[in-house]
């Protein structure tokens, strides 16, 4: 053990980076700005306002110097996210040169530091000098999971596009806030990720079919090189490779003749992970994952004899052991990994999920369907896409399933309490104390680590929930106004009375508009009628982009300039490429929405337009681009007295929203589309004093506002 452990410490001090003239790190923090030049290691991650590039460094030059120096490491740059680059790019940057941050609450810098980045640089001006500078094979690779990931949001609608894209190919970036949020407080954050979990279900999968395809010893090599490839395709993180090594030594056991010991593979697993890269020690979802594995191989099978042993006293024998698979598979299991994970997630999380004991029971059955049928639906898709799609309809069901009933339990008052930091003595206090107790009350066995959960006979439940939600958002002869909780900027979604869909704007962040209007829209037609830009406001706008593909639009009505930033040329660029046609909006003009419903145009300008929504006796006002002229001239309009509903001009900003228009219009409701702690302020406090005896509603208190109406009255529904 003595020699072990010296030889484990010389092993992390050789991995630690040399900080040297020829190591990047060695520049970081310096006054002025630099040129790095460097080949992009990894496809960019793409979020909503910015894209992170890795990259692996080749050239350092300063500014004032004429010759570069030659350097090696990784940098990590956050660019914009309008920039569009590949794996394999080579790039040039030039901007400041930082140290990773820290603060008391989260160490980016030791984060970055475990995956090898010492160095950092927000929004450097970025120059693609060439492409094609990668590997090869990663490129081809990448390539494909990109179709893949394509195939995916082209076959499910959001969220269950962005989870399956989650949980098959470990993209998380299009996963709502919301979602994950939902995931995190019921303590099933490790089905989103490609984790332990999903990695078994493939690995097990590949075996099966091999196995059985091309007998024992050519289908155990072929799926040893499938677990392999789908390791490095999804990312191959802590949790995927510790899982994959468990997979591939089941592989080896098998040939020799041999069965795994749980213990001796999860050790000899991690000793080789450290042997590589010695900081995956200090990986949250390493030890996550290995505390797991470790609770259910100590765990799983005395759990399960004590709930046999507690049963009998008060069901016959029989009926107790037909029950105890499924009981010790969606319950004890879970149990079982949660006892040796639950104070890491309290250390690192400073939260426990109480729900999370119901939670893993009701979606894990779930999950080896979801997969299978998703990666079915995706294989085939990129072959015949027709016969994909049907795969996909299978699939959505399961998806949905589980984010119904994740969001429901999420809900629950109280079913997660956030804690105060615990000190890593404690930790280590209960996990001596843990397993004192369980080594010394049983002996040391051969136990089976393998989770191989059965799938429930769920159809009939899970078909209900897709006719339900079909019909639920079925045309029913109204007009629906639907406000989405998108944050500062609007993003309203239209549904007329015969079904028409309608989006105007876009908010700024494409991955809430596309869990928004994937709750809202009907499922697997996800097509709009009409997208309407009325304002050209990036806060308006970004969210727009990422959406074109996932809900194509079949007209553009456009208000305001065509030209002038990036984010509208490139707008412009894609609906060209998709030849979706585009219409200059005009005063005056009308969009008839279906039986009597209709859009008017009460003004254009350079940055957009005000728009009035008629029906019968309801009337609402949008006024996406006030200017003070179009102001003057609704100041003097006496039709547009009394209105049902008024939309506050940007986000309630105080001079394009004053009291005197607010009297005139005198609305039965105001809506404001604001984020929660908006950093400009808004709504500004005179407009609030000003709505004052008005029913007002505002996205950051009330999240998402439908308004609906059949001509005559007025429903109004908010989400909290």
């Amino acid at each position: 053990m003595v020699v072990f452990f010296s030889a484990g410490a010389i092993r992390y001090q050789l991995a630690q980076p040399k900080i040297d003239p020829a190591f990047i790190a060695n520049y970081n923090d310096q006054a002025a700005p630099c040129i790095i030049q460097g080949v992009i290691v990894e496809p960019p991650d793409v979020r909503d306002s910015y894209t992170n590039l890795r990259l692996q460094t080749e050239k350092y030059q300063q500014i004032n110097t004429d010759l570069p120096i030659q350097v090696h490491g990784l940098l990590l740059a956050r660019v914009a996210s309008y920039k569009t680059f590949e794996y394999g790019d080579l790039v040039r940057l030039q901007g400041s040169l930082l140290t990773p941050s820290e603060d008391e609450d989260f160490s980016y810098r030791d984060y970055l530091a475990n995956l090898g980045i010492y160095s950092y640089m927000n929004y450097p001006t970025t120059v693609l000098l060439q492409g094609g500078s990668g590997n090869p094979f990663y490129s081809a690779m990448y390539t494909f999971r990109q179709k893949a990931v394509d195939v995916v949001y082209s076959f499910f609608p959001d969220p269950e596009a962005s989870l399956i894209a989650g949980i098959l190919l470990g993209v998380e970036s299009g996963i709502s806030p919301d979602v994950q949020q939902a995931f995190r407080l019921t303590g099933t954050s490790h089905i989103i990720a490609i984790s332990g979990f999903n990695i078994s279900i493939i690995a097990g999968l590949f075996i099966f079919l091999f196995s059985r395809l091309l007998g024992r010893y050519k289908g155990a090599i072929l799926a040893a090189a499938a677990i392999i490839f789908y390791t490095l395709l999804v990312g191959a993180n802590a949790a995927v490779v510790r899982a994959a090594i468990l997979g591939l030594l089941v592989l080896v056991g098998r040939l020799i003749g041999r069965r795994q010991a749980g213990l001796n593979s999860l050790t000899l697993t991690a000793a080789i992970m450290a042997i590589i890269t010695p900081s995956v020690l200090w990986d949250v979802s390493f030890q996550l994952s290995f505390a797991a594995t470790l609770g259910i191989m100590l765990y799983a099978d005395p759990f399960s004899d004590w709930f046999i042993t507690a049963a009998s006293r008060f069901i016959p024998q029989d009926r107790v052991i037909r029950i105890a698979g499924p009981v010790s598979e969606y319950f004890l299991i879970t149990l079982a990994a949660q006892l040796t994970t639950l104070p890491l997630m309290v250390y690192y999380f400073k939260r426990i999920s109480l729900t999370s004991l119901f939670a893993n029971p009701l979606i894990l059955p779930a999950q080896p369907a979801l997969m299978v049928m998703a990666g079915l639906s995706v294989m085939v898709g990129l072959i015949v896409q027709p016969l994909g799609q049907l795969f996909a309809w299978i699939a959505w069901t399961f998806a949905a399933y589980t984010i119904h009933v994740v969001e429901w339990l999420a809900a629950f008052p109280h079913g997660s309490i956030a804690l105060g930091q615990l000190t890593f003595t404690t930790i280590l206090l209960f996990y001596t104390l843990l397993f004192a107790v369980t080594f010394l009350r049983t002996q040391i066995k051969n136990l089976s680590g393998r989770l191989m959960p059965a799938i429930p006979l769920a159809a009939l439940a899970l078909a209900t929930i897709l006719v339900w939600k079909a019909a639920f958002y079925a045309p029913d002869g109204r007009l629906h106004i639907t406000v989405l909780d998108v944050g500062t900027g609007d993003a309203l979604l239209l549904q007329s009375p015969t079904g028409r869909e309608v989006l105007i704007n876009g908010g700024p962040s494409s991955i809430q508009l596309s869990d928004a209007l994937g709750r809202r829209m009907r499922p697997f037609e996800k097509s709009l009628d009409w997208l309407i830009s009325a304002d050209i406001d990036d806060e308006d706008l970004a969210g727009i982009q990422q959406n074109i593909e996932r809900f194509p639009p079949v007209n553009v009505l456009w208000a305001g300039n065509m030209f002038g930033t990036r984010r509208i040329t490139d707008l412009q660029d894609s609906f060209a490429s998709s030849s979706i046609p585009v219409t200059r909006m005009q005063a005056g003009q009308k969009l008839e929405l279906g039986d009597g419903a209709e859009l008017s145009v009460v003004s254009v300008n350079n940055r957009g337009a005000v728009l009035l929504l008629e029906w019968g006796y309801f009337r609402m006002l949008l006024p996406m681009a006030l200017d003070f002229n179009a102001l003057d001239a609704i100041l003097i309009d006496s039709t547009m007295r009394n209105i049902s509903a008024l939309m506050m001009a940007e986000s309630g900003f105080a001079p394009l929203n004053p009291p005197e228009l607010i009297k005139w219009l005198n609305p039965q409701l105001a809506v404001i589309s604001v984020a929660a702690a908006d950093k400009s302020g808004l709504p500004s406090p005179e407009t609030i004093e000003a709505l004052r005896g008005y029913n007002l509603l505002r996205t950051d208190q009330n999240g998402w506002i439908e308004i609906t109406t059949d001509g005559e009255q007025m429903w109004v529904e908010v989400e909290k």
